[in-house]
């Protein structure tokens, strides 16, 4: 069966010498040293280690805390080099590798052109947005030019968790031991629900009402969207929004989730139930999650055969114009 990956992360020397920088700092014990390489290798060593897993494509795209916190003149350049490296790796392994853009939010005019520049001339099949810029969401007027170039281009645009803003994590996650602030804020808890509030935010912004035919990802299972969207639903009707539709229609229609690391039967099936086989996606979040578990955790899906087609390759192929 083809697997096809969505949200598999590398580094560029671009990225490393400027908001990545720490990555390269910390890679002082075995550890996370061997994460460096991880994310740095874009041949022969990622190729073998999906081939052992069972995975034929990764969707590749620089991770957080990617060029959103950058002021715009830094973001624009690592933006176009990251991208330009990327792409580089693609010519070489293009079987294997598909790419989405790295976008300066910070400029949105550049952006849009950066993604169009991308998607044209470079053969990517969408972008990576890093959650806010700066505390500023999507929904926010000044981004809409990115947003009208991606439906125009029909590409999708896959919205990546990022730490919340400060003043988020000082008055919502303080106060404990300083590893405990940091994981609470970010993976445990703080960043998938800062995602899921950036989606809502789209939502009830009328983004998808103004640009109709708009697809973003979201991953880890939906950002915990599935499990809230009845009680979402029941108190936030289209007589109270004002929107065109209800918000399970857009979550169905203008959306599509991954599993990004996120291995817990009980959660995919919330998803399941919720949103439909048509809109979910395999993706392992490497090297931040096995490659290997989550292959498993495909296989073991309690779904018919041509539900596990569409969530290992279909959907994507649908998506992406693969």
């Amino acid at each position: 069966m083809r697997v096809i990956a969505l949200e598999e992360h590398f580094v560029s020397p671009a990225f490393l010498d400027g908001p990545g920088r720490y990555i390269k700092e910390q890679a002082r014990t075995p550890a996370s040293s061997q994460f460096l390489a991880w994310l740095s290798d874009l041949d022969t060593g990622r190729i073998a280690a999906m081939d052992t897993a069972g995975i034929t494509v990764q969707v590749l795209s620089l991770g957080s805390p990617g060029v959103e916190q950058l002021d715009a003149a830094e973001a624009i350049s690592v933006s176009r080099e990251t991208n330009d490296y990327l792409a580089a790796a693609i010519r070489r392994h293009p079987e294997r590798f598909v790419g989405l853009a790295a976008l300066p939010t910070a400029a949105p005019a550049v952006a849009a052109d950066e993604l169009e520049r991308a998607v044209r001339e470079l053969g990517f099949r969408g972008a990576l947005i890093n959650g806010h810029t700066r505390g500023r969401y999507l929904d926010d007027q000044f981004f809409w030019p990115i947003l009208e170039r991606a439906e125009t281009l029909q590409v999708p645009l896959y919205l990546h968790p990022t730490p919340p803003p400060q003043s988020i994590v000082e008055t919502s996650y303080a106060g404990f031991a300083p590893e405990v602030t940091a994981r609470l804020s970010t993976y445990a808890w703080g960043w998938h629900v800062e995602t899921a509030i950036h989606v809502l935010r789209l939502v009830l912004g009328g983004v998808f009402d103004r640009y109709p035919r708009l697809q973003f990802v979201v991953g880890h299972m939906g950002e915990g969207l599935s499990f809230m969207l009845p009680r979402i639903e029941r108190y936030l009707p289209a007589e109270v929004t004002k929107l065109q539709r209800s918000i399970g229609a857009y979550l169905r229609e203008n959306l599509y989730y991954t599993f990004s690391g996120f291995t817990w039967t009980s959660m995919f099936l919330n998803l399941l139930l919720e949103l439909g086989s048509e809109r979910i996606m395999f993706s392992v979040d490497y090297p931040n999650a096995s490659m290997v578990e989550t292959r498993d955790f495909l296989e073991r899906l309690p779904v018919r055969p041509s539900d596990k087609e569409l969530i290992a390759h279909g959907n994507a192929e649908r998506l992406l114009r693969l």
